[in-house]
């Protein structure tokens, strides 16, 4: 390991220990008011039935060499082209349900829950959600569909994966389209330059503690899920998420993520020839539109603003979205 990699190792845990304090103190005064509401969790055994909606389409599970199971929903006629859809954090395939609607005419349209998510597998330890190993899962995945390549759509932590899988197996993408996530070439020397950026990363160093951050988001009945997803879902949608991190293990699963990026960092990648479109929700929280320019690791880049949007920009302004990977995809 690099010294480098040492040295942001325990700077992330370190300032992860730091934010801790914060959390902390901030439970400890939600305990004090709400001592009740503090520990409920709601038992979830029963789907949603918003996830069972065949206009969405129907459910299915690839079973990858290194005994890992994805789940998936797919629709559309399996002759046309294949569209790829990859969610970020902390959400599953339904995040794309406006998209799966919107392309089914023209591809096959297929949604998968990344392994530590929804219906997926979810094998223990921070060494099995590298990136590395998601981008093995897609190159298993695209033939075990039925096909040699596909367009990639992605979100969120979807995209750097994306990103990644992209420059290292070319010949299996078309085209890549990627919301709200930056080049993971670029985000850390923009974030160590901008402190805004910086002060907005505070969850990926509270991330790198263990237990803590789990306990956080069980809080409440998940009540951190709310605040995330109630500006653009409804209660039913809402619960849909709830119930899909609610799944044995997702919780965990889903956090070393975080862990494994640090822990592992990916090394530079080799840069992007086939045309790549970013959509990017400049009223994104977590991540500055700085982000979204990725012209020197790109050969053929484009990107469209959506300035309302926030950083669920597939769920929060779904047409506009829509709108600019059709005019991409023609």
């Amino acid at each position: 390991m690099a010294i480098k990699d040492i040295f942001l190792r325990w700077i992330s845990f370190g300032l992860g220990c730091f934010y801790s304090t914060f959390i902390l103190f901030a439970l400890f005064i939600w305990f004090v008011r709400h001592p009740i509401a503090f520990f409920t969790r709601k038992k979830r055994d029963v789907m949603p039935s918003v996830l069972n909606n065949p206009d969405l389409g129907t459910h299915g599970y690839v079973h990858l060499e290194v005994k890992v199971r994805i789940h998936y929903v797919a629709q559309g006629d399996e002759a046309k082209p294949l569209m790829l859809f990859v969610h970020g954090f902390p959400e599953f395939w339904y995040s794309w349900r406006y998209q799966l609607r919107e392309f089914k005419k023209d591809y096959r349209v297929v949604a998968i829950d990344l392994r530590g998510y929804g219906d997926s597998d979810k094998p223990p330890g921070v060494a099995n959600y590298k990136v590395s190993k998601m981008v093995a899962d897609l190159k298993q995945v695209i033939p075990a569909l039925g096909y040699r390549s596909c367009v990639l759509v992605a979100h969120d932590w979807g995209g750097v994966i994306a990103w990644t899988f992209t420059a290292m197996h070319p010949e299996l993408v078309d085209k890549l389209i990627v919301m709200n996530c930056p080049h993971p070439g670029i985000f850390y020397s923009y974030m160590w330059k901008h402190l805004s950026q910086f002060r907005k990363s505070w969850y990926t160093f509270f991330f790198q503690v263990p237990f803590l951050p789990e306990f956080m988001l069980r809080t409440n009945d998940m009540k951190a899920l709310e605040i995330i997803f109630t500006e653009t879902c409804n209660t039913e949608d809402v619960e849909a998420y709830k119930y899909a991190f609610s799944r044995p293990g997702a919780a965990t699963a889903a956090i070393n993520y975080y862990r494994a990026k640090i822990q592992f960092p990916v090394r530079r990648i080799p840069k992007i020839s086939c045309p790549v479109l970013t959509i990017w929700g400049c009223k994104d929280a977590a991540l500055e539109t700085g982000l979204a320019a990725a012209a020197d690791a790109v050969d053929n880049h484009t990107v469209k603003y959506i300035q309302e949007a926030c950083h669920q920009v597939i769920i929060d302004t779904p047409d506009q979205v829509n709108s600019y990977m059709t005019d991409f995809l023609k």
